[in-house]
């Protein structure tokens, strides 16, 4: 076994792999951007070396730099995580001219399968299915939109090196493949550095199942069963499971069987995972395999109480796997998901910021994966590379954590999950919790009636008009707010608030409001309570307990708990299991921004313009693409609000662009 190993990652999987490594009494090596200077994976490891500036390329993807420091630091193998420098061929092969130990397979069995026309030629010869389509080399733009053609639509563009969602689009009509073709190929260019792509049949509703497969260098091969990875948004997943529902024993055994045949087809060694396209009839395709951990491990960890790292770091120091595939149990039911830093109600827009305040659920970090079905009483396991106080930054994926739960059956799993979810607290940026929450619960998803289409066909249910915040909301915000006051007098006597007069009560008003509506709280001072008025209603409130953030109120006599962080103007309201933003308009702070003027169209977040689709001048209706901004390795198009005239285009393709920055001059001519 290795003594020290190098970490060519950051964020949870880093945090993850040390862990592990530790726990096996190996030493780490970290190493970080400038922008992860004061990163966590930096913290849990024994030893840390910059290696560059905050872009990847300068950073985490520097190969060379990152073999300079393994040699620099004694290290003996580099474990590449996910992303990053992980399914890089030329890297595995320069780890090892250096002498060095790549934790993950063979360069020949990643070059197999980096390419997804290749590996799927590959397949084809192992007598492993695949979904009809044109993956050759022919890149002409109108002999792929023939291929389109004859398929048939709707068409799925891939680009034929990526992964993670990037570069994909589907193409309902021949008349929009073009547009489509060049737009996923720029994504596949800047994700990648690679735009060819292939072109599949789109099937309808289809799930994405996945077995992840383990193989020593002695030849055995094993698959520990299957996940189902189907509700995604983006083409990127947003919550995975194992088993798989409805998933049958005979079923289970053809895939894994083809997954086995397609690793042992490419002489694979490491942990692997072997995505197949499947129809509800249960019917099955294979799509790609990607030649690393997936982020989506460890709900096979849960189900099978194993330490997939474990078995990486075992199987490249030479030993054979630990078990055999008769020794393979499954053991209850775990449920995955990922915690963003995004804004689902715009489109998922990822989003930047400080984590200005983190609470996470009661939870047990089980981080070398020994879960409940290895005996440990917890269900509950976050996996996670940042803290409270930490930035996430425009540079790298916007993850916040991994929320994994464990049940004795999946409806066991979902109350677990559901409840976990309602007890994450997140305030500094926008985040999908609310999200999940809803899609958890939803019918669908509660039913397992799954399929990759799933968020967009229940739109409506999962992304509800906005409701005005409750009384009890604007009660704890208030009750938070007149309690900080009366701490505050404690040592300022001119901020006494206790509310005495001589002949009458006090009475304010606490301006509140809310993406829904402006909700003005009344409040009536009254002796060792309040009086409170909305809207013609009123309600007497007490303040019967204050613990840090979290309070306890009676509203008309009945208890209402929750906790309530302020951030700066914001007060964010956790009650009930639901997360609600209030605005407060304090009168003396004047801290309110006017709105922007009309007409100005701003970027969303930092990124860089990929392409402009007007011109000065350009009259255009309402919703029409204007520009095309890509940030955070996503495309985001920006349109027009309303009916009207561009009258200045502030920036060229190519050109980097701030948060809030004023991209082009547009004048409406009709209202939106």
């Amino acid at each position: 076994m290795f003594t020290k190993i190098l970490i060519a990652n950051r964020g949870e999987i880093a945090c993850r792999v040390a862990a592990t490594a530790h726990r096996l009494g190996i030493k780490t090596v970290a190493v970080y951007s400038e922008a992860d200077a004061n990163a966590k994976h930096v913290a849990v490891c024994d030893e840390s070396v910059l290696i560059g500036p905050p872009p990847a390329k300068e950073s985490y993807l520097r190969a060379d730099r990152i073999i300079e420091v393994a040699l620099a630091t004694g290290a003996q193998a580099i474990h590449p995580g996910y992303g990053f420098l992980s399914e890089n061929e030329d890297f595995a092969e320069a780890c090892a001219k250096a002498g060095l130990v790549f934790i993950g397979p063979p360069a020949s069995a990643i070059r197999a399968m980096g390419s997804k026309s290749a590996a799927k030629a590959l397949m084809e010869t192992a007598d492993v299915p695949l979904v009809p389509g044109y993956h050759g080399d022919n890149q002409d733009a109108d002999f792929l939109r023939q291929q389109a053609d004859r398929i048939g639509y709707p068409v799925l563009l891939k680009a034929s090196a990526g992964g993670g969602g990037k570069g994909m689009r589907i193409v309902d009509r021949s008349e929009d493949f073009k547009a489509a073709l060049e737009s996923c190929k720029r994504e596949a260019i800047n994700s990648f550095g690679d735009d060819k792509v292939l072109v599949e049949k789109y099937l309808i509703r289809p799930r994405h199942i996945e077995i992840q497969v383990f193989a020593d260098t002695r030849g055995d091969c094993v698959y520990l069963f299957e996940r189902d990875c189907s509700v995604q948004r983006r083409h990127q997943k947003v919550l995975e499971e194992a088993p798989a529902p409805g998933m049958t024993a005979e079923r289970r055994r053809a895939m894994g069987e083809a997954a086995v045949a397609a690793a042992k087809a490419v002489g694979y060694v490491g942990a692997g995972t072997v995505e197949f396209i499947a129809n509800q009839d249960g019917s099955f395709y294979f799509m790609e395999m990607n030649t690393r951990l997936q982020v989506e491990h460890p709900v096979t960890e849960m189900i099978t109480g194993l330490d997939l790292v474990e078995w990486q770091l075992r199987v490249a120091a030479g030993e054979p796997l630990p078990k055999k595939q008769d020794e393979l149990r499954i053991h209850g039911h775990a449920l995955e998901a990922r915690i963003y830093a995004e804004n689902p109600e715009k489109g998922f827009l990822p989003a930047i910021g400080t984590l200005r305040h983190m609470h996470t659920p009661r939870a047990v970090h089980f981080e070398t994966g020994q879960g409940a079905a290895a005996g440990h009483p917890a269900a509950i396991r976050i996996d996670s590379g940042v803290r409270s106080g930490d930035a996430i930054s425009p540079f790298y994926d916007p993850m916040i954590a991994k929320l994994i739960v464990w049940g004795e059956d999946r409806a066991e799993a979902l109350a677990h999950m559901s409840q976990a979810l309602a007890e994450y607290q997140v305030v500094g940026l926008a985040t999908n919790v609310a999200f999940l929450k809803r899609l958890v619960e939803s019918a669908p998803f509660s039913q397992a009636d799954l399929d990759t289409g799933l968020i967009e066909r229940h739109r409506d249910a999962l992304f509800p008009a906005a409701q005005p915040a409750s009384l009890p909301v604007l009660a704890l915000a208030a009750a938070s707010l007149l309690a900080s006051e009366k701490n505050g007098a404690a040592s300022d006597p001119w901020a006494d608030t206790s509310g005495w007069r001589m002949n009458a009560a006090l009475v304010r008003s606490l301006d509140f409001g809310d993406e829904a509506k402006r909700q003005p709280l009344t409040v009536t001072y009254e002796g060792e309570g309040w009086q409170l008025g909305l809207d013609g209603r009123t309600a007497r409130m007490t303040l019967v307990e204050q613990l840090g953030p979290r309070l306890t109120i009676k509203l008309d006599g009945a208890a209402v708990r929750g906790s309530v962080v302020r951030d700066g103007e914001m007060f964010h309201v956790f009650t009930g299991g639901e997360h609600s933003t209030l605005h407060y308009n304090d009168p003396l702070a004047h801290a309110g921004e006017a709105e922007a003027e009309g007409g100005r169209l701003t970027a969303p977040m930092p990124g860089k313009i990929v392409a402009l689709l007007t011109e000065k001048g350009a009259t255009v209706e309402k919703g029409a693409p204007l520009l095309i901004m890509e940030a955070m390795k996503m495309e985001h198009t920006i349109a027009a609000p309303a009916a009207g005239t561009v009258e200045d285009l502030l920036y060229a393709v190519g050109d980097q662009v701030a948060e809030g920055a004023q991209l082009l001059a547009f004048k409406v001519t009709q209202a939106a």
